[in-house]
């Protein structure tokens, strides 16, 4: 192994204090550094001296920026590594980094021990591997900033260019799609279709059909030929979500394409030949299917070549308000309103609230609080309001179900009575008219004159009610 007082490492950064304590740590481990605070007055040193053996730059920089560096450099030298470093650690920026041949990517801020040990195992005698690239643009996306999700947005960035069977796990909700997303449109593929299937959404009988087509006649019904997704997806990435519940039948075919790349439509006789990247997701513990005989071990090896896991939103709490004020956007534009805002309190009861759905259950909730709450600011109330109706919803059948409200109403005067309230028909009658009032103008989009058509009622009791602060229409 070289000796570090051998090898020159050069630090790119416009914040000097960044460039300053990176460095210090460096030479303290031995190594020779020169600092710069713009990916001009590196390029420029470049032309005079030879290259370093290693290279930090920061992303966001006046002038040139550290991605058009890494560029310049892998151009001149596509030897030399290169460690990306920003603030920003989203998959599209790791996605950006990567795809430019950067040898790993280090989020602000970080830890001077970890920085240095990163640079001795990215050095060349240290035989540090080289990584790929990925990011999602659009909408929606992957959003997060703790550890989990930087350390998730770094796989992706990673294997997006790599031609690898990924499998994905995470409770639902988590977001699993978007994973798959985001390694498309970063591969090579993003070109080509992103075909998504949910297979447990498909009965059994006609999931065959769905992934391989169908030549006309193949069946009763099957009055002309069908495309299946493999043949949609080709050259492409196909995404098939809740892949468990796949029948063991169709396991078996699975595996075959997955193995020779080709298959027949169901009642053909013509060789299909695909080149499609396979992306699976589950919920479910395969493993466990695997020992239980409803999962082939086989299959479960051919799809899992990598697996990315997808932390639930009780895990990491700490991008709650990040992806609320997202959600709580999305809706603003969708809905034609002005924006809504989380006090501090609701945000309280936002992130101590366990989320069982994940972050799908937090976008819905946001969206009945962009289309609900009559004031900009929400409260911590809208918030227990929100999750409450909610819960209550997901918990039994509806009305129209055949669910006994006016038994839920008893018990809960029962409780309130128990607990010593008093004034309780006014609070009941309160909270009866608010709840009509607010589904009825979530059926109309806010238009308060259809709403209280709708309800029986004037329209002045819908805004004497609910109050003048939603916007009329």
């Amino acid at each position: 192994m070289s000796d570090p007082a051998s090898q020159r490492i050069w630090v790119v950064d416009d914040d000097r204090s960044v460039r300053f304590v990176l460095s210090t740590a460096l030479r303290d481990a031995g190594y020779q550094v020169d600092g710069f605070d713009s990916a001009g007055a590196a390029l420029t040193a470049l032309r005079d001296r030879p290259a370093p053996d290693l290279l930090f730059t920061d992303v966001r920089m006046p002038g040139e920026d550290g991605l058009v560096l890494l560029d310049k450099l892998k151009a001149a030298h596509p030897q030399l590594p290169v460690i990306v470093m920003s603030a920003y650690t989203d998959v599209a920026s790791t996605a950006g980094a990567f795809r430019g041949g950067a040898h790993e990517f280090l989020s602000k801020p970080f830890d001077l021990d970890d920085a240095v040990a990163l640079a001795a195992r990215a050095l060349p005698d240290e035989g540090a591997s080289t990584p790929t690239p990925a990011s999602v643009p659009g909408t929606p996306q992957l959003i997060g900033d703790t550890p989990a999700m930087r350390a998730l947005f770094r796989a992706i960035g990673r294997l997006a260019q790599a031609p690898l069977s990924v499998l994905v796990n995470g409770e639902t909700g988590t977001g699993k799609e978007l994973v798959a997303r985001a390694l498309h449109q970063e591969s090579p593929r993003a070109r080509a279709p992103f075909v998504a299937l949910n297979t447990a959404a498909i009965p059994a009988e006609l999931l065959e059909s769905e992934l391989f087509g169908h030549e006309a006649g193949a069946f009763t019904g099957a009055a002309k030929r069908h495309i299946g997704r493999f043949e949609q997806a080709n050259g492409g990435t196909l995404f098939l979500d809740e892949i468990g519940d796949m029948p063991l039948p169709l396991q078996t075919r699975l595996l075959r394409v997955l193995a020779e790349n080709e298959f027949f439509r169901v009642g053909g006789r013509e060789l299909i030949r695909v080149d499609v990247r396979v992306v699976a997701a589950t919920h479910q513990d395969l493993e466990a299917l695997v020992e239980q005989g409803r999962f082939r071990a086989d299959l479960l090896h051919r799809l899992d070549v990598v697996r990315l896991h997808l932390p639930p939103l009780r895990d990491r709490r700490a991008d709650v308000a990040q992806l609320a004020d997202n959600f709580l956007a999305m809706a603003a534009r969708k809905l034609d309103t002005p924006p809504k805002r989380l006090s501090a309190k609701a945000l309280e009861v936002l992130r101590a609230y366990d989320w069982p759905g994940n972050v799908r259950e937090l976008e819905n909730v946001c969206w009945r609080l962009a289309a609900l709450t009559v004031t900009d600011l929400i409260s911590a109330d809208d918030v227990e309001a929100a999750l409450s109706r909610g819960t209550r919803r997901s918990a039994g059948a509806g009305i129209g179900e055949g669910a006994d409200w006016d038994a839920h109403l008893s018990e809960w005067a029962r409780q309130r009575l128990g607990a010593g309230a008093e004034g309780l028909h006014a609070e009941a009658r309160e909270r009866f008219d608010k709840a009509l009032l607010e589904v009825a103008l979530q059926f109309t989009q806010g238009r308060r004159a259809e709403a209280a058509a709708r309800l029986g009622v004037g329209r002045n009791t819908v805004t004497r009610k609910l109050g003048p602060g939603r916007r009329r229409r």
